[in-house]
């Protein structure tokens, strides 16, 4: 039986740091370690040009035909957009010349990001992503709450796809000082206006307030937060020591479809508080790792007095294991002639 051939098409690559790229990179290991063949159609692979208003993002200048050639060259089982970018643009326009049926996934919530950063209506850019997914035979959604959303504004065909972390980095630690007063509430994050930094930093929460992660609004933060500590971007077990060192790990994004970060520091046994949103909501839930409330401050009080025991069995709930299973499951049954293949790597 030959291999199960996996074209994945994605805007979102290394050097980024996001949940996109950590998704992918850990699905593409998982399939590769199963057995599968993997083809990653990335920025890497053209010329880019820097993205309006975040140049550290790079746009590639994708064209349909030479994705085309590597679809046709690499003759895929399944095909995956990844992003409703430029690549993914391409990729689409491919795929649907050559009738090859594909599978989708919803990462960001654009309308929402634009909205901040662009007088662009959400209802323009929802109408552009449901074009989007339309012909996709399944549209892969990180939870359960983004599936709700999503249905409620005209698309189909969703299935709730889960995230995981790696334990050999997110595990707890005893003994981590970060040399802070206490209690050291922390989020880790890009640093952009849409994940709403400044209504964590604007708290008024005893202790110290510490923040990991880079991005183009981090000079405006430090100048206007200086008494937060600014650590940085910060990666592996430096990161999974920071978690371990903190008492409540803070959330104050309202347009996540997920956030890896969540099950990263329940990994280390470290309490959430967070807004009631979809992806805080999917982690966390109603049961007893964290605390979700409208009012933050509320939320992060609460989850002061949270076991941290408790933390670590919600975080035992999610894998890259998991995520691979799901995306398997959905291209057997959905895509034409893959069933065997993708049923051998479950």
């Amino acid at each position: 039986m030959s291999s199960l051939r996996i074209l994945i098409a994605t805007d979102a690559w290394f050097p980024q740091i996001n949940g996109v790229v950590r998704t992918l990179s850990n699905l593409s290991n998982e399939l590769q370690n199963r057995g599968a063949e993997v083809e990653m159609v990335t920025p890497s692979d053209f010329a880019t040009v820097p993205c309006p208003s975040y140049p550290e993002i790079r746009l590639a200048l994708a064209r349909p035909a030479r994705i085309a050639e590597r679809m046709a060259r690499f003759d895929p089982h399944v095909v995956h957009i990844a992003t409703e970018g430029p690549i993914g643009l391409a990729a689409r326009r491919a795929a649907l010349k050559s009738g090859r049926a594909f599978t989708t996934s919803f990462h960001t919530r654009f309308p929402e990001y634009l909205r901040r950063r662009a007088p662009i209506p959400e209802s323009a850019t929802y109408a552009y992503l449901r074009w989007f997914h339309r012909p996709a035979a399944a549209c892969l959604v990180p939870s359960s709450g983004m599936v709700t959303l999503l249905e409620n504004k005209g698309f189909n065909r969703l299935v709730t796809w889960p995230r995981g972390f790696d334990r050999a980095v997110f595990h707890p630690r005893d003994g981590i000082d970060l040399g802070l007063p206490r209690p050291i509430f922390l989020t880790v994050s890009r640093l952009a206006p849409e994940k709403n930094i400044g209504a964590f930093l604007d708290l008024d929460l005893p202790g110290s307030k510490v923040v990991v992660g880079d991005g183009p609004s981090a000079a405006a933060l430090r100048q206007r937060y200086p008494d937060a500590h600014f650590l940085g971007a910060k990666t592996g077990e430096e990161l999974g020591r920071v978690y371990c060192g903190a008492d409540v790990f803070v959330f104050p994004s309202k347009t996540d479809t997920f956030g890896i970060v969540l099950i990263e520091a329940l990994a280390c046994g470290l309490p959430i508080a967070a807004y009631r949103e979809p992806g805080p909501l999917d982690v966390v839930g109603e049961g007893a790792a964290g605390c979700l409330s409208d009012d933050l401050t509320e939320a992060c009080a609460a989850a002061l007095s949270v076991d941290r025991a408790a933390a670590l069995r919600r975080a035992d709930d999610f894998s890259w294991k998991a995520c691979a299973d799901v995306f398997l499951s959905t291209v057997e049954a959905r895509l034409p002639g893959v069933a065997s293949e993708a049923a051998s790597l479950s």
